[in-house]
């Protein structure tokens, strides 16, 4: 790309490059000795200030609608606007980098090195302008998807994201309406931001957008067939395993508080949710009956073989002990702390104590 700045304006030159952005792409800036250097509009900041002071002195509680009203003040673009700014940016853009490139071979406050910084601002201008100019386009596509678990103004924050990655990203050349391009930048930045924002427990967005896709096939076939799809015709139609279908589908549901009103709103959710860390009613009533069974059969047995039963399995309030561990405390070999074992357990005479014992 060339650009001429004769007589204090600006003419620019493109130049078919077989690839575009790199090294092939030159950036000369041409000056006649003659020429006076580029000319600096004087900027007029008092309307801008008094525009600025009457909106926020009429800024209303409504912030979405106070935004509307800001951002409906500015005009539109044309085809031929569109690609000036867009011309523009790309200007400024090799300008920037011929500065940063070669700023130290270029003499200090030099006529081209002011030239290159004028236009790097004008690009930046230029950007500025065109994202301005679009916001609107974002506000339309960010309302298709209110409803659903995100404010508004962060369905038109995340989009806005998208505009300014759309504004960098596009090529006038192709002779395509920008706002055609943008449309697809705006929709997945809104996308993103909805898969991180919209739910209580993050998933992530890959795993989002197959869910929104296996939701939205789920709700063409409940129109065709009249009836609710299995998991197979969702698996089918989303070319998806009916394993991978129903593991999506447990992402869709949401969670739901201990405190949630049940029934006539007497009681709360957490009094129907059992706790699995404590035991039911029968069961404790079961192990109640157990240890007194225990310990009224232990009484009968002798000090040392009651001592014995109790380390082995775990009745003196600690973790059962082996074998091995009981013949270290009683000062007995292995095989002796067995044989007590078994004898005292003959000597109980009680199957069913046996059973507790090994439960």
């Amino acid at each position: 790309m060339t650009w001429n700045t004769r007589g204090g304006g600006h003419e620019y030159h493109r130049q078919q490059q077989p690839v575009r952005g790199q090294a092939l792409m030159t950036t000369t800036v041409e000056r006649n000795t003659n020429t006076a250097p580029l000319a600096r509009p004087a900027a007029n900041t008092a309307p801008r200030r008094a525009a600025a002071s009457a909106s926020y002195s009429a800024a209303s509680t409504d912030a979405f609608g106070d935004y509307l009203r800001r951002i409906g003040k500015g005009t539109l673009l044309n085809a031929e606007q569109e690609v000036d700014l867009a011309r523009r940016i790309e200007v400024g853009l090799f300008a920037e980098a011929r500065l940063l490139r070669d700023g130290d071979a270029l003499r200090r406050d030099s006529v081209e090195q002011r030239d290159l910084a004028w236009l790097g601002q004008d690009g930046r201008r230029a950007k500025n302008q065109f994202i301005e100019a679009n916001l609107r386009l974002v506000v339309s596509i960010a309302k298709h998807y209110s409803g659903r678990g995100v404010p508004i103004m962060d369905l038109v924050q995340d989009g806005n994201m998208g505009l300014v990655r759309a504004v960098e990203k596009y090529d006038f050349m192709t002779g395509y309406k920008f706002s055609t391009y943008a449309t697809w930048w705006i929709r997945q930045a809104i996308h993103r931001g909805m898969a991180d924002k919209s739910r209580m427990i993050r998933i992530p967005v890959h795993t989002a957008e197959k869910l929104n896709k296996i939701k939205r096939i789920r709700r063409d076939l409940t129109s065709v067939l009249d009836r609710d799809p299995t998991a197979r015709e969702i698996g089918e139609a989303a070319q998806l395993s009916v394993r991978d279908v129903l593991r999506l589908l447990q992402y869709d549901n949401e969670p739901i508080s201990l405190h949630t009103p049940v029934g006539d709103g007497a009681g709360d959710m957490a009094e129907l949710i059992i706790d699995d860390d404590l035991p039911q009613p029968d069961e404790h009533a079961t192990l109640t009956l157990r240890a007194a069974d225990i310990r009224f059969f232990l009484e009968t047995l002798p000090p040392r073989e009651r001592s014995i039963l109790r380390a082995r399995f775990g009745l003196d309030g600690n973790e059962p002990r082996t074998l091995d561990q009981i013949a270290h405390i009683e000062g007995v070999t292995r095989e002796r702390v067995r044989q007590i074992e078994k004898r005292a357990l003959a000597l109980l005479h009680v199957p069913r104590l046996e059973h507790y014992l090994r439960d």
